[in-house]
This record gives structure tokens, C-alpha cells and sequence, in this order.
């Protein structure tokens, strides 16, 4: 199980630089960094989505903002504890939901607090980002359905969660 975390936080870490995302406008680029997040989550449970959100999000955490570690670590969780009751596309969409309001406050706090901006100001940020954030959950969590469908039906995933 370790193993897979450590592939799938490296691999989370990965998908949130810059040439890998995929730029819809020149102020909006949607990243996959969550998928790895999901699919870990999913398959070896709370633990290991928890240490995947944790680890995996050391990049962004380190070249943009902190708080990110805290809200990857939360999403790995819960989705952790949603896929073993759900489908992988209604356990990150799930994981999704806990983890927005920690998204709300921490972002606002960041804008308000740490880069001086006006309550105002800061909620123009942050809506934009939610709703960017919900876009690139909802498409994570279905690429997730299709990959933890495939990994479950060539037991790859027995194997990564036991190992």
C-alpha cells in the first residue's frame, strides 16, 4: 500500500505543474491533481487518501499556498471513507464537499490576511476558484470511476491495497 501512495502523491504533485494542465483561457487552466487523490483514496481507504492529499500536494503547498496541504489531506480522507461505501465518482465528489468550506475559509483568510485585500476583493478571488475547483472535481472523479473500474477488474487494486 505504501508503495501505491507514494506513486500516486508523486504523481498528484505532477499533475498540478503548470505545462501538464490544460488551459481553457489564459486565466483559466484546469489541473488533475485531484485524481491521484481520488483513486487512493478509493482503493486503500481513508489512510492512505489522507497521506496521498498530504504528500501530494507538497508542491502547490510550497510555491503557492500552504493551506493546500491541509485541504488535499482532507479530500484524500474523506474520499477515503465515501469509496468504501460509493463509486469512486460519488466518493470524490463527495470528498469534494468536505473538503470546500476548508477551501472557503483558508483562501479568504489567505487573501484578507496574508495578501491585505479587501473582504470584497477577496471574495472575487475565491468564488472563481470554487467554481474552478468544482469543474475539476466533477472531471476527476469520473476519470477516476474509469480508472479504479479498470484497476479493480485486472486486480491491480487488490494488489495495491494489500501490498
Amino acid at each position: 500500500m505504501l508503495s501505491f501512495v507514494a506513486l500516486m502523491a508523486a504523481l498528484a504533485n505532477v499533475l498540478s505543474l503548470q505545462p501538464i494542465a490544460v488551459s481553457i483561457t489564459p486565466e483559466l487552466t484546469v489541473h488533475f491533481s485531484q485524481l491521484p487523490i481520488f483513486i487512493a483514496g478509493t482503493i486503500t481507504g481513508p489512510v492512505g487518501g489522507l497521506l496521498t492529499g498530504a504528500v501530494g500536494g507538497l508542491y502547490t503547498g510550497f510555491t503557492k499556498i500552504p493551506f493546500i496541504l491541509g485541504g488535499l489531506a482532507i479530500l484524500g480522507l474523506a474520499t477515503g471513507l465515501f469509496g468504501r461505501r460509493v463509486r469512486p465518482l460519488y466518493a470524490g465528489l463527495l470528498g469534494w464537499l468536505v473538503q470546500a468550506p476548508y477551501v472557503v475559509i483558508t483562501d479568504y483568510v489567505w487573501f484578507v490576511v496574508f495578501l491585505e485585500k479587501s473582504s470584497q476583493a477577496a471574495w472575487a478571488f475565491v468564488t472563481p476558484i470554487m467554481a474552478l475547483l468544482t469543474i475539476e472535481s466533477v472531471i476527476s472523479s469520473a476519470l477516476a470511476e474509469v480508472t479504479v473500474r479498470y484497476l479493480k477488474r485486472t486486480r491491480i487494486a487488490q494488489q495495491m491495497s494489500t501490498a
